[in-house]
């Protein structure tokens, strides 16, 4: 009886299971996904984000000047065309260095966009951007 029992249970587990899983269609346009199948790409990869992070960040001199470092933690939407929307600051550091991070982050090119089920889908993303000064 014990069998049975456990055996009922867990075929009704999943089969819930089973009924949550999540199917993209034409009507989840709308939807922002924080997990998907393959997550959003920058053109060439991760290290050519770093490599355009680098290259494309400018320490504000008001920053600079009052030695100010930190981590810029920034969140966005990958449209599913690839554009970036709803970037914003989630964790900031000083108004010059938060806008830095803001302005590099929306000027950043298309990305490849999250995939789930075999469809581009809207993602979340978050990017945390160092600053830091030499010395």
């Amino acid at each position: 009886m014990k069998k049975i029992v456990l055996t009922a249970f867990a075929v009704t587990f999943l089969l819930t299971v089973k009924a949550q899983s999540v199917a993209v269609t034409a009507k989840d346009t709308g939807k922002i996904y924080t997990s998907v199948e393959r997550a959003p790409v920058f053109p060439g990869g991760i290290q050519q984000f770093y490599n355009y992070l680098g290259s494309n960040t400018h320490y504000p001199e008001d920053a600079r000047a009052k030695n100010q470092q930190g981590r810029v933690i920034v969140t966005m939407t990958i449209e599913r065309d690839g554009s970036l929307t709803g970037v914003r600051v989630v964790r900031g550091v000083s108004a010059s260095l938060d806008q830095e991070a803001l302005r590099v982050i929306s000027a950043s090119p298309k990305w490849s966009p999250g995939i789930l089920n075999g469809q581009a889908v809207r993602c979340q993303y978050t990017v945390p951007i160092a600053f830091t000064l030499s010395k």
